[in-house]
């Protein structure tokens, strides 16, 4: 186990020993540092969709949050909670795009130099933003090494500060303000449905929705080419899907987060479903067309569970859109199929 794990786990025992009061505490303290500074982002319906799945759908748009993805708020909170020292070493992580996006600006705004391990298929979008924002990119052959391994060499090479994209107590309670927010603007619901690749934000979600709202179920989604965190929540087993070929690249991840993410998947969320690509496809189609939505296949995943019937829809149902970084040709290919 490597130090970074030690740490972390440490980090976990701590906050679990009282463990509901001390996340959610964590997820409203990640709410002031977020004031101010992330975009409180809309709740649009849509009277089509809500005929077509039979029930009341509120779609909490995180598309429109700053870079373009959810990730803005647990990448915020967790870097300005870092030391002077950390700040001064400058900040690693690995990601395919948007957690990237999200560490690369933060670093702009704080002033902390920011290392990017990303895979060399990332969407074209989602690097070239990494790199206006400032960081520095380092390439990566999914089929030849793990993203997590790169990144731990460069970490004890230079000195950097690790932050993963979801296996991290902060990560986690900055995530966590989505729902905390789309709660307080809609005051109640039923079920809540949200993406899930390593499950920062599906754990942050479950974390806030449960102590605001207890009766509200939770379920997480999933590519059915990505089942890795549906297959760990049914057999209570960490499974893992190495490079998955889904048009979701969001979740590409290969497992749930073993030190955090994985424990409160299973402690606070209710079910776990998976959709086709045809599905996503489907969904990302439907938010363009008919509620003028730019989303990407990973933020789409909620409401292709609702078209597609994976998901049966109950009285007041939130879906997290987590995120419209999609570039063109991906958009022209789904738009043409």
């Amino acid at each position: 186990m490597t130090s970074h794990h030690i740490v972390g786990l440490i980090t976990w025992r701590t906050c679990m020993s009282k463990p509901t009061e001390n996340l959610f505490n964590r997820i409203q303290a990640a709410k002031k540092r977020l004031t101010g500074q992330a975009h409180v982002t809309p709740v649009v319906t849509s009277r089509t969709l809500d005929q077509k799945v039979g029930a009341t759908i509120y779609l909490k748009c995180e598309n429109y949050q700053r870079v373009g993805a959810f990730k803005f708020r647990g990448a915020y909170n967790a870097m300005t909670q870092l030391s002077e020292d950390d700040c001064r070493r400058g900040v690693i992580t690995h990601s395919s795009g948007n957690h990237a996006q999200a560490i690369a600006l933060v670093g702009r705004i704080l002033g902390v130099q920011t290392t990017i391990v990303m895979p060399h298929d990332a969407p074209a979008t989602k690097r070239a933003a990494t790199e206006a924002y400032g960081a520095t990119i380092v390439e990566h052959d999914p089929t030849e090494t793990t993203r997590e391994e790169i990144s731990q060499d460069l970490k004890q090479k230079h000195g950097y500060k690790l932050i993963p994209p979801y296996d991290h107590i902060d990560i986690v309670a900055g995530q966590g303000t989505a729902a905390l927010e789309f709660l307080a603007q809609i005051e109640s619901l039923d079920m809540l449905l949200v993406p899930c690749g390593g499950g920062g934000l599906l754990s942050g979600s479950a974390i806030a929705t449960k102590v605001i709202d207890p009766a509200c179920r939770i379920i997480g989604i999933e590519p059915e080419l990505a089942d890795d965190a549906t297959r760990s929540f049914h057999s209570g087993k960490l499974h893992t899907v190495k490079n998955p070929p889904t048009i979701a690249d969001g979740t590409r991840t290969p497992s749930l987060g073993e030190q955090v993410t994985f424990p409160l998947v299973l402690k606070y969320v209710n079910d776990m479903k998976t959709v086709s690509e045809a599905a996503i496809i489907e969904a990302v189609q439907f938010l363009f067309y008919r509620m003028k939505l730019v989303v990407e296949p990973s933020g789409a995943l909620g409401i292709a569970a609702l078209l597609s019937g994976s998901v049966t829809p109950q009285g007041r149902v939130g879906v997290i859109i987590s995120g419209g970084n999609i570039d063109g040709p991906t958009m022209k290919m789904i738009l043409d199929s």
